[in-house]
């Protein structure tokens, strides 16, 4: 590699760091968060079976898993303001994003309830409790335990999926590599150098998903 490719790589790392820490981290903290939420309401809404509720969380996530996530970007940023609805890039980012993983998250926690021993709850109702605080207090953590895995990998999936972003004009990291290559044109050098920064955050995160999953295996969950 020439002397002139490392002096540019050397001069383009802190600048895509910047983006993807202050942008990409933020964008996809955000979306994971609002999709944590979506998922939550709409695994506890399936799992206790209400009427007419269950049917649109299924449609929601049928349209939602069987439609690429690049078009649903397009559709929200491109296409509703033809309708008269216009959102910002970056809202539009958190907002799609976070249908789209939730979704897929849901699933993974409706699975994850499923797995509950229905005496938990049996338990519960026989003390009195409320059924709010029967799957606060005791179905919910353990079907978060049961979840973490699918979860985490969801929030990693994420971290590379806001490179997507750029294609609405939000400026992250992505974004900042390809407008660093459109005026030195390195676009194998630049690119890969986005792709490592990409899977040392993905690394971090899959270290501190071990670590976690290590305490909960030790000191999580009632157990049936």
């Amino acid at each position: 590699m020439s002397e002139k490719i490392w002096s540019i790589l050397i001069e383009a790392l802190p600048k895509m760091l910047e983006y993807g820490l202050k942008v990409t981290i933020p964008l996809t903290l955000l979306s994971f968060s609002f999709a944590l939420i979506l998922s939550v309401l709409v695994a506890l809404i399936q799992y206790a079976n209400v009427p007419v509720l269950k049917q649109l969380c299924r449609v929601y996530i049928w349209v939602v898993r069987g439609t690429p996530l690049l078009v649903q970007l397009f559709l929200v940023f491109y296409g509703l303001p033809k309708i008269g609805i216009l959102l910002p890039a970056y809202p539009t980012a958190v907002l799609v994003f976070g249908f789209n993983e939730g979704a897929y998250m849901a699933e993974s926690l409706r699975g994850a309830l499923e797995a509950v021993p229905k005496g938990q709850l049996e338990a519960g109702l026989c003390v009195r409790m409320s059924y709010i605080k029967i799957m606060w207090h005791i179905v919910l953590p353990q079907a978060f335990r049961t979840a973490f895995p699918a979860l985490s990998n969801s929030l990693i999936s994420m971290v590379k999926g806001t490179s997507l972003a750029a294609t609405i004009t939000v400026t992250e990291m992505f974004r900042q590599a390809q407008v660093i290559n459109a005026r030195v044109y390195q676009p194998l050098a630049l690119y890969t150098e986005c792709a490592l920064i990409y899977l040392a955050f993905c690394s971090v995160l899959t270290v501190l998903q071990h670590l976690i999953e290590k305490r909960l295996n030790r000191y999580g969950g009632v157990k049936s």
